[in-house]
């Protein structure tokens, strides 16, 4: 009996305060988003990219409301593989957007580890040769994975410390930048091709990665103490803060680099903002709030995402083998989560992962925003039109990210699709197994009593 029992996820309910939810959440939230978004949306938007920043905030918000109703309805620690399962039951749609939320969550991983090589490496000079990036990126998912395995007070413990450190470290650079900068004037004027509306919405998507950390926070939903009023305070919380934060260091970082600086350095901008403001010493600074920033995502990161698989494995919805791996399910995912973290870390450039990021979530956003407004409206007790809109605007900056990515980087859209067709297929194949297996003991069970 024992070795079944071990085969169980583990949770401890009310072990999270608000406080220590919320630095969950922001972590998550500004760990890739400031440090390397910034560049790759004034990439695509020029100088209105401080705007785009705000335009995402909005979105959302929008979205967070279908997250805090259902979440307030049915508050459970597997989150959104959840939410999804009591609006889609147990079918496709479920697996599928489960999934895509779980890649796009291995994904933001990546996009962390690749940005703390790129920010680390400013200290030695830049990366020449392209290969101390994802070397550093692999090392550090490694080391999230060692301290993953030593349970969740010593992950909230380091996630909080870090947290702070970090939150205050940023606060500091966008004061302080801001503070120097000659002058805030941000110049409208040339803004261009980029100033295109497809090109806005565009970066809008990209904005929208930097606040998607607060669906960390329903993640985490019984485990946080007196969920019902404290997951949607944290996320109210987070959002806020994080628009604060975002908007400092927009401006800060458009003050001190024109944007033609500001493409050339999209990896690490904040980095390229600090030095001509303070120096060496500025550099130096930003990058060690970047290695924490990026550190502190990656632990939190990890640790919802193997969560999250292992609700999806308990739930019968994904093909679980333990490849003969001691312990419990979420350790088996743990393992999974890091090594699909590390194969795209490894090969894949910031911005393609950001892309494939971003139409994953999206996607599956859209997916809960429908589910509440199908099948979950009466039971969470929503209002039709704040879903509705969500949809709308989710809709608006998807077709807008597809457009550009289009136009510039077909690649990375045709690897989004396919990885989705092999997912509903995959997935199809498995549910159509395990019902038919269902079935088949079922009879056995029949047969056995008519004996």
């Amino acid at each position: 009996m024992s070795s079944k029992h071990d085969r169980t996820t583990r949770y401890q309910e009310g072990s999270l305060t608000l406080p220590g939810t919320v630095m969950l959440g922001t972590g998550v939230m500004i760990g890739a988003g400031i440090f390397a978004l910034t560049g790759q949306m004034a990439q695509m938007t020029g100088v209105l990219f401080p705007l785009a920043f705000l335009a995402a905030a909005v979105i959302v918000s929008f979205s967070a409301y279908s997250y805090i109703k259902i979440s307030n309805a049915y508050p459970s620690a597997g989150g959104i593989g959840m939410y999804l399962h009591k609006a889609y039951g147990n079918r496709l749609p479920t697996a599928f957007n489960a999934l895509l939320m779980y890649f796009s969550m291995v994904i933001a991983q990546s996009f962390l580890a690749r940005t703390f090589g790129s920010y680390t490496m400013q200290l030695f000079g830049g990366d020449e040769s392209g290969r101390m990036v994802p070397i550093l990126g692999v090392s550090l998912i490694l080391g999230a994975f060692l301290i993953n395995l030593l349970g969740n007070r010593m992950i909230q413990g380091v996630a909080s410390f870090i947290g702070i450190l970090k939150i205050g470290g940023i606060l500091i650079f966008g004061l302080v930048g801001i503070w120097i900068a000659d002058s805030l004037s941000v110049d409208f004027s040339s803004t261009g091709e980029a100033g295109t509306v497809g090109n806005f919405l565009g970066a809008t998507a990209l904005g929208i990665l930097a606040f998607k950390g607060f669906t960390t926070i329903t993640n985490s939903g019984s485990e946080v103490i007196d969920p019902k009023r404290n997951v949607g305070r944290a996320i109210v919380i987070s959002i806020a803060a994080c628009v604060v934060i975002y908007t400092l260091v927009g401006f800060a970082v458009a003050s001190n680099l024109s944007l033609a600086e500001i493409i050339k350095t999209q990896d690490y901008s904040l980095a390229a903002a600090a030095r001509p403001a303070l120096g060496d010493y500025g550099v130096w600074f930003t990058v060690a709030i970047a290695m924490m920033a990026t550190a502190g995502g990656i632990l939190a990161s990890i640790f919802a995402v193997s969560r999250m698989l292992a609700m999806l494995t308990e739930m019968k919805l994904v093909p679980h083998r333990h490849f003969g791996m001691p312990g419990s399910i979420q350790k088996h995912t743990l393992v999974y989560t890091v090594v699909l973290g590390l194969v795209l870390t490894a090969f894949f450039d910031l911005s393609r992962i950001a892309a494939l990021g971003i139409v994953f979530y999206l996607i599956m956003d859209i997916a809960i925003h429908w589910g509440v407004l199908r099948y979950l409206r009466k039971d969470v007790q929503a209002n039709v039109w704040v879903p509705a809109t969500a949809i709308l605007l989710d809709l608006l900056a998807l077709g807008g990210f597809v457009w550009v990515k289009l136009n510039t980087d077909p690649f990375v859209i045709g690897v989004a699709l396919v990885t989705m067709i092999v997912i509903a297929m995959a997935e199809q194949i498995f549910l159509k197994k395990s019902r038919e297996s269902a079935q088949a003991e079922e009879n056995d069970v029949h047969a056995h009593h008519h004996h």
